[in-house]
C-alpha cells in the first residue's frame, strides 16, 4: 500500500495492490482511531470505483458522453477524478460551477441545469465561458436574454417518472404541447435553442421511458427545424443504477437507449448525445463509518398495556455522531432506511433488540433509521454504512455545528494505469512506482488496444 500525496491536487490518494480490498484499509484507518482516541466519523472513497463505473458506461453506451452532475456528491475526489477522466459536469449552482472550474475543466464541457438559476448564477457562468444552460418556461428565457444573451439554450422535457424513485418532473421540465411556445418565445427573444433535455428520475425501474423521452425529443427537434433553430445537442439525463445488485437493470437500460438512439438520432444525424449521471457514479464508491455517542434503552411494555409478551423486553435508541443534516442526508433525498454493518464482533447467536438510530442534533427529524434487529450495542462501538456516495457531502450543519466528515480516498494500481491509458498520456509516477500494466483476467479488467475496460465488478475484485 502506498499514499499519494499531490496526484489530484492537494488530495492524498492510498494506492493500494491487487487484493487489498477497502476493507483492509478501513481496519487499518479503526486500528489507527483505537489507538489514538479519535471518534470521528469518516468515510472511505474508493476513486477506483468511479474510474470502473465510468469505463463501463463508455462501453456500454458508445455514443454518448458522460456528464458528472456534482449536486449529488461534491467530494473533490471525484470531480477531479472525472475532469481528468473528460467527463462534463452538469452544475445547478454557482458553489457547483467554481469547483467543477477550480478543476480545469474547459467551459465547453459544462452545462447550467439548474431549473431555477439566480441571475447572480448567470451573470457568473457568463464571466465563466459557460454558455449551455437548461429551461423550462418564459421567465428562465427572459432572465438569460438579459443577464447572458450569448447563452446556448437547451429545452428541458418533462418525463414520465411514475416508475422513479426521485422524480422532479411534476417540479420541473416543460411538456411536450408547451414546446413550441417556448421555442417561438425564444426566437422573439433573440435566444439561441440548440437542444433538447430530461432526466427521468433516479433508478427508474422501467427503461422503456427512455425510449419515449427520445422519441418526445426528437418531436421537439423537429419543430425547432421547423422554426429555423439548428439543435445538435440531445441531453438524455440520468437514471442509471450504478449498485452492483442491479447489474441486470443497468445493462436492460443501456440496450435500450441505444436502440432508441438508433431510431430517432441514427449516427451521422449531426447531434452530439450527453448523460448526466450522479448516483450511478458515487453510490456504491462510499463506505461511511459512524460512533456511537449516546444510549438509551426504553421499555416496550408500557404501563396500562395488556400485552404481556412485551413485559421485561426492552429497545435501544442509539445517537450518532452524524446524522440526516450532515452525512445522512441520503435519508431525505433517497428516502432510504440505512442498514449498519457491526465492527464489534459479537457472539454467535446474540440477542436481538428493537433498535433506532438517531444523528446528534435535537430534531426530531434528525431519525437515521427504526425498527432494526440489533444485538446491545456500547457508546464507542463503530458503525459501517456501504453504499453512501449519494447525497452524503453537505455543508457543515448549523444545528449539529460538525463540519463535514472526511474522506480518506483509495484507489487500486489497475484503476491508476486506467486512468494514465485514458488520458493518453503518463501522469506523475508515485514514488516506489514499478513498470505495470493491467493483467488480463487476473485482476478482472480487460485489455483493449487504446485502455483498459473494465466490466461491472465489486470494488473487491479490482482492489
Amino acid at each position: 500500500m502506498v499514499t499519494m500525496a499531490g496526484y489530484l491536487d492537494e488530495l492524498d490518494i492510498t494506492l493500494v495492490e491487487e487484493g487489498f480490498t477497502t476493507k483492509d484499509l478501513l481496519e487499518n484507518l479503526l486500528t489507527e482511531a483505537f489507538q489514538t482516541g479519535n471518534r470521528e466519523a469518516f468515510f472511505v472513497a474508493d476513486l477506483g470505483d468511479v474510474v470502473k463505473k465510468h469505463l463501463r458506461l463508455l462501453k456500454a453506451l458508445p455514443r454518448v458522453k458522460p456528464f458528472y452532475a456534482p449536486k449529488c456528491n461534491r467530494s473533490k475526489g471525484v470531480v477531479q477524478m472525472l475532469a481528468r477522466l473528460g467527463a462534463g459536469f452538469g452544475c445547478a449552482n454557482k458553489p457547483e460551477l467554481a469547483l467543477v472550474k477550480s478543476a480545469g475543466v474547459p467551459s465547453d464541457r459544462i452545462i447550467c441545469t439548474g431549473p431555477c438559476k439566480q441571475i447572480s448564477q448567470i451573470r457568473y457562468a457568463a464571466s465563466q465561458g459557460v454558455q449551455l444552460m437548461t429551461f423550462d418556461n418564459e421567465v428562465e428565457l427572459g432572465k438569460v436574454a438579459w443577464s447572458h444573451p450569448s447563452a446556448r439554450m437547451v429545452l428541458s422535457l418533462a418525463t414520465d417518472e411514475s416508475r422513479s424513485s426521485c422524480r422532479s418532473s411534476m417540479k420541473f421540465g416543460a411538456t411536450l404541447k408547451s414546446c413550441r411556445h417556448l421555442l417561438e418565445t425564444a426566437k422573439d427573444m433573440n435566444v439561441e435553442v440548440v437542444g433538447v433535455s430530461f432526466h427521468i428520475g433516479s433508478s427508474c425501474t422501467d427503461p422503456q421511458i427512455f425510449t419515449q423521452s427520445i422519441a418526445d425529443a426528437r418531436l421537439v427537434f423537429e419543430m425547432g427545424a421547423e422554426l429555423g433553430y439548428k439543435m445538435r445537442l440531445l441531453d438524455i439525463g440520468g437514471g442509471f443504477s450504478g449498485v452492483e445488485e442491479a447489474k441486470g437493470c443497468f445493462e436492460e437500460a443501456t440496450t435500450v437507449v441505444n436502440s432508441a438512439l438508433d431510431l430517432y438520432f441514427p449516427e451521422g444525424c449531426g447531434v452530439e448525445i450527453i448523460a448526466e449521471l450522479g448516483r450511478y457514479y458515487v453510490d456504491s464508491a462510499f463506505t461511511f463509518v459512524v460512533n456511537i455517542v449516546t444510549k438509551k434503552d426504553v421499555p416496550l411494555h408500557q404501563p396500562g398495556s395488556e400485552d404481556e409478551d412485551l413485559r421485561g423486553k426492552k429497545s435501544f435508541i442509539y445517537h450518532l455522531n452524524d446524522g440526516i443534516y450532515g452525512s445522512f442526508g441520503s435519508v431525505l433525498f433517497n428516502n432510504m432506511c440505512p442498514i449498519p454493518i457491526l465492527h464489534k464482533k459479537s457472539s454467535p447467536d446474540p440477542a436481538l433488540y428493537s433498535s433506532s438510530l438517531w444523528g446528534p442534533t435535537g430534531d426530531s427529524l434528525d431519525c437515521i433509521a427504526e425498527g432494526l434487529e440489533l444485538p446491545e450495542l456500547q457508546i464507542g462501538d463503530w458503525l459501517i454504512f456501504e453504499t453512501m456516495g449519494a447525497h452524503a457531502r453537505p455543508a457543515a450543519s448549523s444545528l449539529s455545528g460538525a463540519q463535514p466528515a472526511r474522506i480518506y480516498y483509495a484507489m487500486s494500481r489497475v484503476a491508476w494505469e486506467a486512468v494514465r491509458l485514458l488520458q493518453g498520456k503518463v501522469l506523475p509516477a508515485e514514488e516506489e512506482d514499478r513498470e505495470s500494466t493491467c493483467t488480463p483476467l487476473s485482476c478482472g479488467w480487460e485489455i483493449t488496444d487504446a485502455l483498459c475496460i473494465a466490466p461491472i465488478l465489486t470494488p473487491e475484485s479490482i482492489m
